[in-house]
């Protein structure tokens, strides 16, 4: 502390003048975080033209519009349009997130200048200010502690501590020591829960802890998807691809007699046909009814793209505090007399009981054999500062959530607090001091004696106690008996309970405060913890059939930690094999490999530093893992973002948090995870059944005039038929097929493989072979057509429509096969999906409208057709179906 105010050359006790303070701010510059450099709207609207595929519809509908094809082009330009608004709309609110750190700064200090005490804007602080702190406020800037009376300070959106902690003028070991070992600094933006306190500002704006994590999310490049990146490697495919197949059916045509001019027009047709412009606006619908379902789930989605992420998430990092436990300490074992008793039930609710060897213990019944039990509920209930608001929907503790559990326990017992005050009022206290590490109060009984009710660390009160409580009375403290309560500490400890201590001292009528701290009698102990939630252990467990892994990242202490994970089901693989829990000191100076080697059969990860965070989510990924960070700190606020995605608490995560993140959970329910992994499969899943769908189909078209005109037939469909086609048929199954529910099984399977392309081989030839049984079938009714009807005039114009309506109707029978590429169409629940059956429906409407209303027969140049043409049509359309079916069905019978 000396050193501390001889380097910021003040005195504590009058504190900087006001012309020192304004010098200083001059030149560090005010308490607050840098304005990050932002993008201007234009320049953000610009930017969602970058996308290759959206530069492919741009020509298509430039190329569509010098045609005349206004339809087409507006139709084209809508979903232009439509992508890039919620593109400008997503990163305009990711801009948001340093502003949430920025409101995080408390707005006025309490600060000691020129020997008198000052209220300040707090960002008017300075480097050497020296501020007051009570109950209540929010720390305003880093700093040295230099007074602290029961000063506790919550630190758990720093540090991912759940407890308050004690903070004391005694310096720490090193500049090395962890953020949340640093009992002497308190830092910005944490709250102050119980006593008072005066610091010296040490850091102010970027240079204090918070601000250099608000650093790390403002270096943090915008992140993108998988399917975004796969997206763009499709999109340069298909356009090599397009302009090949154009540039060699415009010249075979060419070479076989066509007009020059048509046949351009012809392979600029084909092109647009081969660009999916549907592709775009369904996989924005798709992800849009994800987000939708999910939003029902109590999972919020900040960005629309990162949905998908969630079906190829392979690593979870999660926090423990508030995210696997509920954020509410509470009493789970009394250790009295040389009785142990178990407290049923979890968090600030009185709904539990007291047990001794599984069966209920009455304590309010008045047996004298329970009057130990009564004394140590009593002295943890009465030695205690909290409360607990119960008019509202959920308990409102006020106070140490420490001393809230103890509060909880006694009522349990039929132990109300109130009536325990009434009856015993408060004399006077000793307030908690971190060096005595102990708390008393001195209380009237109803008989009139006057009672020291004292708690705190096992080894303070087993020194201040000269005797113990047994099952035979009070008797004197033996070294036995001391090593005893040492070993219960050391038991409790060890199954992850925070242990606090219980005595007592019926006072003369005259005390001193030396009276109060010795010659105690040694009640008993509690052991105390953060309960899991409800389904965390469930959800791990569900985490890992789904082929995903689960790392748990925490503030808390080693022991703690270890604990927590094995009652989670996170110290082994699924297997029988022994995962690893490193603590912050084993990450220290880490180069790239021992990174690799860290996070390499490691489930735990405690007392880990924000920075150690991140470099945890980036050593995951350079592995090739799509990692999930959730979080609700302002500490996890750089992993959140850097995290292919961050998934915030939303009850009690920070603004910071729930700014940095891609989703937030509404009701902090683990669980809730779950259904959104469920959700990104099903959305992955659909996404590829409307591109198998699209590029069959589209494949078939292209196949079909390429073949017809390299074996010297005329062409079988029509450039305004295949604008037709592209727009109808594409367009209303696609988007059926994104709104496919989830098959029974989705969870039982391995995450996709995040490296893997969207067009591998197997899919690409699945997409191959099905266009082509599409357009050989579409082939096959043209010809028919053309042996019929003869290859000019009407004739022609008759077969092909016969084409036409085949390949029509085939497409849209194909979109049944395209829900599953290895189940039977029959066995996919019809029923299901409604919506499917609608599309088809008004597809059939539509292209049956082509050849039964004039005006749309003059404008596609289709004919009226025959009973038998339409068996043909029929017999076409059908053919490709029964073909994949038997396949499916050779495949399923391979593989059985």
């Amino acid at each position: 502390m000396d050193e501390t105010t001889r380097a910021l050359q003040l005195d504590v006790a009058t504190g900087l003048s006001a012309a020192d303070a304004a010098a200083r701010l001059a030149r560090d510059g005010p308490n607050a975080l840098p304005e990050a450099a932002q993008r201007s709207a234009l320049l953000m609207v610009l930017h969602q033209f970058k996308s290759l595929i959206v530069v492919l519809l741009l020509v298509a509908g430039a190329v569509a519009l010098v045609m005349g094809d206004v339809i087409e082009a507006v139709a084209i330009l809508v979903v232009i349009a439509l992508n890039a608004a919620i593109g400008f709309v997503t990163e305009w609110k990711a801009a948001s997130a340093i502003d949430g750190l920025r409101r995080r700064l408390v707005a006025v200090a309490h600060v000691r200048r020129d020997g008198l005490e000052h209220e300040v804007p707090a960002a008017t602080l300075a480097i050497g200010d020296v501020v007051l702190l009570a109950a209540g406020d929010r720390v305003p800037a880093d700093g040295r502690v230099v007074e602290a009376v029961r000063l506790q300070v919550d630190e758990s959106a720093l540090t991912g501590e759940s407890l308050p902690v004690a903070k004391s003028t005694e310096a720490v070991a090193s500049e090395a020591t962890a953020l949340g070992d640093r009992r002497s600094m308190v830092h910005t933006g944490t709250g102050v829960t119980d006593g008072r306190g005066v610091f010296v500002v040490t850091a102010t704006g970027p240079r204090t802890e918070l601000g250099q994590i608000g650093a790390l999310i403002d270096d943090m490049g915008a992140k993108g998807t998988p399917l975004e990146a796969k997206l763009r490697q499709l999109s340069r495919a298909l356009l090599v691809v397009v302009l090949v197949l154009c540039v060699v059916i415009i010249l075979m045509g060419w070479i076989r007699g066509h007009a020059l001019l048509f046949m351009v027009e012809v392979g600029i047709s084909l092109a647009i046909a081969a660009v999916p412009e549907g592709l775009l606006a369904v996989t924005t619908m798709t992800l849009a009814i994800g987000m939708q379902r999910m939003a029902r789930m109590h999972a919020l989605v900040r960005r629309l793209p990162a949905v998908e992420s969630l079906g190829s998430t392979t690593v979870i990092c999660t926090d423990k505090t508030g995210t696997l436990t509920r954020n509410e300490m509470t009493v789970r074992i009394l250790v009295v007399a040389g009785r142990r008793l178990a407290v049923t039930g979890a968090g600030y609710g009185i709904a539990g009981r007291l047990e001794e060897g599984g069966a209920p213990l009455d304590v309010a019944s008045g047996a004298a054999h329970d009057e130990p039990v009564r004394l140590a509920l009593r002295i943890g209930a009465l030695c205690n500062d909290a409360s607990i608001n119960r008019a509202g929907a959920e308990p409102v503790v006020v106070g140490d959530p420490t001393e809230a559990a103890l509060i909880v326990a006694a009522a349990k017992a039929g132990m109300e607090h109130a009536a325990l005050e009434g009856a015993y009022p408060r004399l006077r206290e000793i307030p908690f001091d971190s060096r005595n590490k102990r708390m008393v109060t001195v209380h009237r009984a109803p008989d009139g004696r006057t009672f020291a009710y004292a708690k705190g660390a096992p080894s303070a009160l087993l020194d201040a106690s000269g005797r113990v409580l047994d099952a035979t009375g009070v008797v004197p403290m033996t070294p036995a008996r001391r090593a005893q309560v040492v070993a219960t500490n050391d038991a409790l400890a060890g199954e992850a309970l925070r242990v606090l201590a219980l005595a007592f001292r019926e006072l003369p009528e005259r005390f001193s405060d030396d009276d109060l701290t010795r010659d105690l009698t040694f009640v008993g102990v509690v052991g105390m913890m953060d309960p899991l939630r409800d389904e965390a252990r469930a959800t791990i467990a569900l985490c890992r059939t789904a082929g995903i892994r689960a790392i748990m990242i925490t503030g808390d202490q080693l022991v703690t930690a270890s604990e927590i994970a094995r009652q989670l089901g996170l110290d082994t693989d699924g297997t029988g094999h022994a995962l690893r829990t490193l603590h912050e000191r084993d990450l220290t100076g880490l180069d790239a490999e021992g990174w690799k080697a860290a996070v390499t059969g490691t489930a735990v990860f405690a007392r880990v530093s924000p920075q150690h965070k991140l470099q945890i989510v980036e050593a995951l990924q350079q592995q090739g893992e799509v990692v999930a960070m959730t979080g609700d700190g302002v500490n996890d606020a750089p992993a959140l973002r850097k995290a292919d995605i961050g998934i915030a608490m939303g009850i009690r995560g920070t603004e910071v948090a729930k700014d940095s993140s891609d989703m937030i959970i509404t009701d902090d329910n683990f669980a809730t995870i779950v259904g959104a992994v469920e959700q990104g499969r099903v959305i992955v899943e659909n996404i590829l059944r409307f591109i198998h769908y699209l590029f069959s189909c589209n494949f078939a078209e292209i196949l079909t005039v390429f073949v017809a005109i390299m074996i010297g037939w005329p062409l079988p469909i029509g450039v305004l038929q295949i604008l037709w086609l592209n727009l109808v048929t594409d367009i209303f199954p696609a988007m059926a097929l994104a709104l496919e529910p989830s098959a029974q099984d989705v969870m039982r399977r391995p995450p996709r493989d995040p490296s893997a392309p969207l067009m591998t081989p197997r899919f690409g030839w699945l997409i191959v072979w099905q266009g082509g049984v599409l357009a050989t079938c579409t082939l096959a009714a043209f010809g028919f057509g053309l042996r019929a009807y003869g290859v000019e005039g009407d004739g022609l114009r008759h077969a092909v429509t016969i084409a036409f309506m085949a390949l029509a109707l085939a497409q849209v029978a194909h979109v049944f096969n395209a829900r599953s590429t290895t189940r039977s169409m029959f066995s996919t629940g019809g029923a299901a999906n409604r919506w499917l059956w609608g599309a088809t429906l008004l597809c059939l409407g539509l292209q049956l409208s082509a050849v039964a209303v004039p005006l749309l027969r003059r404008v596609l140049r289709t004919t009226p057709l025959t009973l038998s043409d339409w068996g043909v049509v029929l017999a076409a359309a059908l053919t490709p179906v029964v073909v994949v079916e038997l396949v499916k069905g050779g495949a399923r019978w391979r593989n059985r």
